[in-house]
């Protein structure tokens, strides 16, 4: 029997987004995963360096250290060529102005009596109406010194750019940056294909940006696949309308290309949710959940969630209007609230996306006041004890059984109050809006993957 068949194979799985995620500098971007192959092998571990990395070869260092001179001096000579042009033209205006002084000059030279005291002044005054040509005259000398310089300077720069060829060999860092990018590509695709695990850890928070007020939430679509790379962000928890749409997870950090929709309802809460093109909200002052399309601008459905508490009856531990918290995972789309018979403890349901029908419900029994946030991942509910610095995730309800365990998975809470924290199943990542900041955290999965003959 082989050795395979009689084992499971453990894998922690390091799930990085493929756009969402934005490492510091310093840090390396690396994908832990495991597959089989058509015989049964096990293959493991496969680590890509970030683009990034490739940027701290000291060659390319020193080739962006040669661009930027070569920069400076395509500056220098348009520089020279505009200073050229005006000094030529003012030359050029001056041109008839020095022959007549040239003709007066000769005439004097050749019979010095002509010269009265009249023309004598006339000459005078030609003469300093050309006195403006000698700073021209030293610009140009101190011009041709200039050319020389960059002359020097482009000379090293084509010794530079040899040696570093010649140490370079063959290597073609544009077809490696290809290579780079496509195993990025395949890694990514694998760990979709690897399914669901159980969360293990919660990486250091990765600050995005920092904007709008204390309270808010802002999502990429959650829908598995999807190519959609917009971002969407909603300031505030009370009475919003306002939806900034960007066209891209770079522009939200820089906070241009956006559009604007105003919501026909204002929203309740920082619990809302974007999946398959729409957006899921709780309207303001009811338990009722609006499906608004934002291609069309239109609400497509909106119904009651029977018995939710609203209005801050069964809020998180930070208040805000947060009685109904819509998320989405791997198995579709959820609503996590409460009820005066489930005694304020959090109920979660699932949602039919199109109709919004609940179509299963579950008592956790966990007290939702005593919650910080909350979040899904592969059907499993994962809350957090504290929304203040400190938070840890404390507990885990897993639908498929119907059963739940305590948790001790710290995570730092970098900036003290978190007031939304919702999974993207899409790029694996966890969307928190803490104390104005816009932060991302990476998750870390434990599979269990049998092998054939199991």
């Amino acid at each position: 029997m082989h050795l395979f068949s009689a084992m499971f194979l453990l894998v922690m799985l390091a799930a990085m987004p493929s756009e969402a995620l934005y490492p510091s500098p310093e840090e390396g971007w690396q994908i832990y995963s495991s597959a089989q192959d058509a015989d049964g092998k096990c293959i493991c571990t496969v680590v890509a360096p970030a683009q990034n990395m490739c940027n701290r070869d000291p060659r390319s260092r020193q080739l962006r250290q040669l661009m930027e001179k070569v920069q400076n001096i395509s500056q220098s000579m348009e520089v020279l060529d505009l200073r050229t042009y005006r000094d030529l033209q003012y030359v050029r205006n001056t041109e008839s102005l020095m022959k007549v002084v040239d003709g007066k000059l000769k005439v004097a030279s050749e019979n010095p009596r002509s010269l009265n005291p009249k023309g004598f002044q006339e000459l005078k005054d030609k003469v300093t109406q050309l006195l403006p040509l000698l700073p021209v005259l030293e610009q140009y000398k101190a011009d041709a010194k200039m050319i020389l310089r960059l002359r020097e300077e482009v000379r090293n720069l084509s010794l530079v750019l040899m040696a570093i060829q010649e140490e370079m060999g063959a290597y073609d860092y544009e077809e490696l940056r290809q290579r780079v990018l496509l195993l990025e590509t395949r890694l990514h695709s694998c760990m979709q294909k690897l399914g669901c695990g159980k969360l293990t850890g919660v990486s250091n928070p990765i600050t995005v940006r920092a904007s709008g007020s204390r309270f808010g939430s802002w999502m990429t679509d959650t829908m598995i696949p999807s190519s959609d790379n917009r971002v969407w962000s909603m300031d505030g928890y009370f009475k919003g309308r306002r939806v900034l749409e960007y066209r891209t997870m770079n522009d939200f950090m820089k906070g241009q290309n956006f559009v604007q929709h105003l919501l026909p309802h204002p929203w309740a809460g920082t619990g809302h949710v974007v999946y398959n093109g729409s957006l899921y909200y709780n309207k303001y002052q009811s338990n009722i959940i609006i499906k608004y399309h934002f291609r069309s601008r239109s609400v497509l459905v909106q119904r009651s969630l029977s018995g939710a508490g609203y209005n801050n009856t069964f809020p998180y531990s930070w208040g805000g209007s947060s009685d109904i918290d819509l998320m989405a995972d791997e198995n579709g789309l959820w609503a996590v609230y409460t009820t005066i018979p489930n005694a304020g403890n959090i109920v979660i349901s699932r949602l039919e996306p199109q109709s919004l029908e609940v179509l299963q419900t579950w008592d956790t029994g966990f007290p939702k006041r005593s919650a910080g946030e909350s979040f899904m991942i592969c059907g499993t509910l994962y809350v957090t004890n504290s929304h203040l610095a400190g938070a840890k995730i404390y507990f885990a309800y897993y639908t498929n059984t119907s059963s739940y365990e305590y948790t001790d998975i710290p995570f730092h809470n970098q900036y003290s109050h978190i007031s939304m924290m919702d999974y993207n199943p899409r790029e694996r990542v966890l969307y928190t809006w803490n104390n104005g900041h816009q932060v991302l955290y990476n998750v870390t999965l434990f599979q269990v993957i049998k092998t054939s003959g199991d």
